[in-house]
This record gives C-alpha cells, structure tokens and sequence, in this order.
C-alpha cells in the first residue's frame, strides 16, 4: 500500500479517537439519561474504529 495512503488511514484513526474523547467528556458533564449513553455508546463506536485503523496503518 501507497506510504501516503498509510499516512492517512493513521490520521483519520487519530481524528476519531479525538473526537471519542471529546464527545464523552460532554456526554458525562452536560448530559443526562438517555442521551448520555446513546452518545457514550457512539463515542465508543469511534475509539473502537481508530484504534483498529491505527493497528491496520501499523500492520501494513
């Protein structure tokens, strides 16, 4: 695989693990119920899908 296309499967792995920490941190300060875990549950979702693209971008 292309250096370049690696490069960028590790980026966007990064961004959504970013962005897994960002929406837990306002999922456990400013919500409440019900929509606290369906966004919990997305954030997860997210760190799940960086992490197996970082272990891809690593792998090849």
């Amino acid at each position: 695989m292309d250096p370049m296309t690696v490069m960028w499967i590790s980026l966007v792995g990064i961004g959504l693990m970013v962005v897994s920490a960002v929406l837990i941190t306002f999922a456990r300060l400013k919500t409440k119920g019900f929509l606290r875990i369906v966004l919990t549950i997305i954030a997860l979702g997210f760190l799940m899908t960086g992490f197996l693209l970082g272990v891809f971008s690593i792998i090849v």
